[in-house]
């Protein structure tokens, strides 16, 4: 199969694009309008930050299609109230599917179509917000067949129908900050990551009750994509001094309160900062970059079926061991974390235990094999594993070049759980 991030001149000319002399020559910070807290989706007049009147200067139509899932029905009643109270017509498909499929995006647009939007809400989880994405640019732009082909390089000219909006109801990926979104090849059991700055939402609206009614995994997981956003897209650099503090910052939150949410899920202040740090990291990583947590993550997530937060979270350890060779730029975060010392091979090694330690507090496992998946189904599908790996776009963002023998090695130290000493 051949995707956007396959083509050679791909691989060349994003990692220069990401690099550190580029960035000491021009760089760039880029957000949505950011609403936050319980208040800020009334129903009349009220006395502070209002998304929705935001919305409706933006929306002549005032016309809002809300893309959701089984889950976020409930949610998406919500916002949709919000907005008919203050004159938009509103209608929600909620049939949204884990994970972004090809074939779930364009029944999407079908529907969008019909419609015709002006104002197009994802109020969900990551696939959701991804989903809806995908859509929105095929709503925009009939004419384009294949996502996997959408290239970072070429404006995507959206907009010209209708702006987006991301109200997340999980706090993980961060898709509601970034010009981003991972769609599934499902004929090829593929992760597929499309980039381009068109993409960023225009509005984000962060409202912690949407995320309470996640179960202790789920926010454990989503938890764990936070941390693999925020910690690894530093190391990468391709970031600059807005988005490194706000990793930083984002990792700090992530320590404190995940444990706090996971353990009691209606705790209103640990999942309003947990939504807050979500968003933080996507605009860190998602203008710096993230490389081998995910890379390997999207492989082993999607050829087992593992959940995305739980597979890159997993691989947080074995990249920063395998970066360490090249770079130190590990030591704020261990500097934030508390956990630095006189060495740098010490100051690395509490903070990968401190990790460790956070993870068997949400009872989340560090080894491929914990994960319910067989040594002889891991060999089977070792070659696939490999190829998605090294193909991936986030491989090459790896401070460190990975050659195919080093992924192998990686693939079976993070199997059975043992450090990376090569």
């Amino acid at each position: 199969m051949h995707y956007w991030f396959t083509h050679p001149k791909v691989k060349e000319l994003l990692p220069l694009a990401k690099s550190s002399a580029v960035r000491g020559i021009a760089s760039r910070f880029s957000s949505p309008r950011i609403f936050m807290g319980s208040a800020v989706l009334p129903e009349g007049p009220v006395m502070g930050p209002n998304a929705v009147a935001a919305f409706g200067e933006k929306c002549p139509k005032k016309k809002a299609f809300i893309e959701t899932d089984a889950f976020g029905k409930i949610s998406a009643a919500t916002v949709a109230k919000a907005l008919e109270a203050n004159g938009f017509q509103t209608t929600i498909w909620d049939k949204a599917a884990p994970e972004a499929p090809l074939d779930n995006v364009a029944e999407a647009v079908r529907s969008m179509m019909v419609f015709e939007p002006d104002l197009i809400i994802a109020v969900g989880g990551g696939s959701v917000i991804d989903g809806a994405k995908g859509a929105w640019v095929l709503y925009e732009r009939p004419d384009i067949t294949d996502l996997g082909m959408v290239s970072p390089f070429l404006p995507l000219g959206l907009r010209k129908k209708a702006v987006f909006a991301a109200i997340p109801t999980t706090s993980g990926t961060g898709s509601e900050c970034t010009a981003a979104l991972v769609a599934h090849d499902t004929k090829s059991h593929r992760k597929i990551p499309i980039m381009n700055a068109d993409l960023l939402p225009d509005f984000a609206v962060l409202v912690p009750e949407f995320t309470m009614t996640m179960p202790p995994k789920l926010t454990a997981g989503t938890g764990l994509d936070v941390l693999a956003h925020a910690m690894d897209c530093i190391l990468v650099g391709g970031g600059n001094e807005m988005t490194d503090a706000l990793a930083v910052a984002a990792t700090e939150a992530a320590f404190t309160y995940l444990p706090r949410a996971y353990k009691n899920g209606e705790d209103k202040e640990a999942r309003y900062q947990m939504i807050v740090a979500a968003s933080m990291a996507g605009m860190a990583f998602g203008q710096s970059g993230v490389s081998l947590t995910h890379s390997f993550g999207h492989s082993v997530g999607s050829l087992f079926n593992i959940h995305h937060g739980v597979a890159v979270g997993l691989f947080i350890p074995y990249a920063f061991q395998f970066y360490r060779s090249v770079t130190d730029r590990y030591l704020p975060l261990c500097k934030a974390l508390e956990v630095k010392k006189p060495s740098k091979e010490e100051s690395l090694k509490n903070l990968i235990k401190k990790f460790r330690d956070l993870c068997a507090m949400l009872d989340v496992p560090l080894a491929i094999k914990d994960l319910g998946i067989s040594k002889n189904d891991f060999e089977t599908k070792m070659k696939d594993l490999m190829l998605y790996t090294m193909e991936d776009v986030e491989t090459y963002l790896s401070p460190r070049p990975m050659t195919e023998q080093e992924c192998e090695q990686i693939l079976r130290h993070a199997y059975e759980g043992k450090d990376i000493d090569f």
